[in-house]
Order: structure tokens, then C-alpha cells, then sequence
């Protein structure tokens, strides 16, 4: 009977102890499918409920800033940008998360740097981003690793309604990794802050990025006028396009099309002074400032970014995973390891709210240096440059 009386004691003191979280996500379909059965099998190793709620992806951040206070929101939100970081960050919202993170060694640095805001991690990443060379290899047998070598495969199928080489040259996004070979930046890193009152988008650098992005239209001819992603892709599902700048989200095509391709990062540009570092994107989990169930929310965020939940995840929506040791369990998939290069190599997009005064004014900036042959790069950066200065204030 005293036997007894302990056990039923046990199990209620796990009752009264076991927490139930709320997660907020944008996932559907298969990505949610898998994140209720990673919320199954946390509550079988915990004791722990976690109930999902499903909200539109473009409205957590301002529900999160107008809920979480009232203690309304949510424990976490799987997943969030590193764009809306700052914003949250600054409003107080989400909680730094340093010390639920007992080690960062498995995680990409790129994306571990992606999440970090002022010098403390605010969310613990899950996949990532970036563009890359995806190439036929019926046209492109092996990757080009230099410049001469890739200049010389795209002229050698550019001819006759076919193209060597193509991407949206008037797109900042795209052509950052162009950007930052040169020495261009957005805001100046220093340690890890960013000093949005350094603006590096008019440098030098920048302006000799711009004369390339140019000479890839006029001076090697292989980018015609009004091509933009979407015909870039069209091009190369066709078959008549060897090498194209894209990211993950054009792979479901290409593979449709039955291409035989390659993913690789693109070369040093000619006079570079670094590699070329495009944008990389991170979403990840995030922890509400105001949950009154930090430790056990952060855990099942540590769950679900651990190795084995990644390559599961990846199995069910094709994200490219942030963990090392998934990546290497993943490493016969030519999108993941390609991929995986390229958000190695590159930079991630500031997680700053001021970066929303950059885009428009550089966006437009990068559009107009394509527009015709031998631009003054100089004065239309500078006049960018003074616009988002402008703006931040």
C-alpha cells in the first residue's frame, strides 16, 4: 500500500511539474506534419504538452510585440528571420538565449552570427539560405573554380537563344555576393555590431562591383537586358541555359526537369579583393522575454535544431539544415552540400532594423548601374548612400 501511495505521489508531483507550451509557426503541410511529431516526441521524453498554433508567417512579429507583454504570446516561435531580429529584439519581446545554449560548435557560424544581435544569440537556428551557381552538367561537365575558366563555359554556350550564364543583375539581393568580393558592406562589422552609421555600399569596393555587374551585361555579353529570375529559370528548366544564380526555392523545378545539375559557389570576380559572400538568410527559433516556461521552451528548441531532428526535417521540406553534423548525414544530397557551401561562405544579411532604409534606395541604385554600358557607378552610389543615411537618421 506504501509502494502504491509513493508511485501515485510520483506521478502527481509529474503532473504538477509538467508545462504546456505554446509554439507559434508558419509551417504547413509536411514541415508541420513534422513539428507536431518532434512536439509528440518531446512530451513522450518530458512529461511536457506542446500545443502548436498555426499563424500567418508576415503577422507573428507584430502579434508577438502586441501578445507577448500581456502574456498572451506565445513560449516560442519556430521560426522567425534574422531580418525581424532586431525589431524584436529592441522591443523587448524575445529573450537572449546564451545560456540555454550549452554549445554552439555543431551550428554553422554563419547562422550562429545571423542570430546574434548586440553581441547576444536570440535564437537558436534551424536552417538557412543563400544563392549559388547551379549549372547543366550536359553543357558544364565540372565546376568552373576560377574566373577564366567560368568566363570561358558561358561564352562557349552563349550563342544562338542559349546562354552560358545568366541571373538578375538589377537584384541588390542576388548580387551582394558580387558586392562584398569587392569590399563592399552594408554597415561596418565590428566583433559582431553592426554600425549602421557606417555605410560601406559606396566604397570603392562597391563602385568597382557595379562596374562588373555592368561588364557582365555590356563588356562580356552574357546577361541580356530584362532578364530576371524568372526567365533566368525558365531558360535553364528549357535546357538552354548552362549556369544560373538561384537559390533553394528554384531546386523543385529544376529537379522536375529532370536536369542533371551542380550546385557551386561562384568564383573570385576579376580584381577582387575577397571571395565572393552572398547573402545568407537564417530563420530560428525564438523565446518569448515573457514565458513563464523559459527553460522547458528552450529545450524543445534545442530539440528541434539538434542532427537528427534536422535531417528529418529536411526529408520533409528540403531546408537547407544549419547543423554540421546533419549536413554530413545528408552529404548525397547535391542540394544540401552545395548549398551548404555557399551559406558557409557567406555573409549574413544584417539583422538590424535599420536595414529596411537600405534596401530601397540601394535596390534602386543597383538596377540603374545595369541599365547601360559605362555608368558613373561613383555618383550613383553616393547618391544611394546619402538616402539611407538620410533615412536612418
Amino acid at each position: 500500500m506504501k509502494k502504491a501511495l509513493t508511485v501515485l505521489s510520483l506521478a502527481l508531483i509529474s503532473q504538477a511539474s509538467a508545462a504546456t507550451l505554446t509554439v507559434w509557426t508558419h509551417f504547413g503541410d509536411a514541415e508541420l506534419a513534422w513539428l507536431r511529431t518532434q512536439a509528440a516526441q518531446y512530451k513522450t521524453k518530458t512529461g511536457n504538452t506542446v500545443n502548436i498554433v498555426s499563424v500567418p508567417f508576415d503577422q507573428i512579429p507584430d502579434k508577438l510585440i502586441q501578445s507577448a507583454p500581456k502574456g498572451q504570446g506565445p513560449d516560442l516561435i519556430t521560426t522567425l528571420p534574422q531580418d525581424r531580429l532586431g525589431q524584436l529584439a529592441a522591443a523587448g519581446v524575445i529573450e537572449p538565449m546564451d545560456k540555454y545554449v550549452t554549445s554552439k560548435t555543431d551550428f554553422d557560424k554563419t547562422a550562429v552570427s545571423a542570430l546574434t544581435y548586440q553581441g547576444k544569440l536570440f535564437g537558436i537556428p534551424m536552417f538557412a539560405e543563400a544563392v549559388a551557381v547551379v549549372y547543366n552538367k550536359k553543357l558544364v561537365p565540372s565546376a568552373p573554380t576560377t574566373w577564366n575558366a567560368f568566363l570561358a563555359a558561358a561564352q562557349k554556350n552563349t550563342s544562338s537563344g542559349k546562354y552560358g550564364y545568366l541571373a538578375d543583375l538589377s537584384n541588390a539581393y542576388m548580387q551582394y555576393g558580387i558586392v562584398s568580393a569587392y569590399g563592399g558592406y552594408v554597415f561596418k562589422n565590428t566583433g559582431g555590431t553592426l554600425n549602421t552609421k557606417d555605410v560601406g555600399l559606396a566604397n570603392a569596393g562597391a563602385d568597382k562591383a557595379s562596374a562588373f555587374l555592368n561588364d557582365l551585361r555590356y563588356k562580356y555579353n552574357l546577361v541580356p537586358e530584362g532578364v530576371d529570375g524568372g526567365a533566368a529559370k525558365s531558360a535553364f528548366v528549357d535546357g538552354r541555359l548552362a549556369m544560373f544564380l538561384t537559390g533553394p526555392w528554384d531546386m523543385g523545378d529544376i529537379k522536375k526537369a529532370g536536369i542533371d545539375y551542380g550546385i557551386m559557389t561562384f568564383p573570385t570576380p576579376p580584381g577582387a579583393s575577397g571571395k565572393w559572400s552572398p547573402f545568407v538568410g537564417v530563420q530560428g527559433t525564438m523565446l518569448n522575454a515573457y514565458s513563464k516556461n523559459k527553460a522547458a521552451a528552450a529545450a524543445f528548441a534545442r530539440q528541434i535544431s539538434a542532427s537528427d531532428a534536422q535531417v528529418a526535417f529536411n526529408k520533409a521540406g528540403g531546408r537547407i539544415p544549419v547543423s554540421l553534423s546533419a549536413r554530413t548525414k545528408l552529404k548525397a544530397d547535391p542540394v544540401v552540400v552545395g548549398f551548404g557551401k555557399s551559406i558557409s561562405a557567406g555573409t549574413p544579411m544584417p539583422n538590424v532594423p535599420q536595414m529596411g532604409a537600405v534596401w530601397g534606395p540601394w535596390s534602386n541604385a543597383i538596377a540603374q548601374s545595369v541599365q547601360k554600358p559605362g555608368q558613373n557607378y561613383g555618383q550613383i552610389l553616393d547618391k544611394a548612400v546619402q538616402e539611407i543615411n538620410s533615412n536612418i537618421k
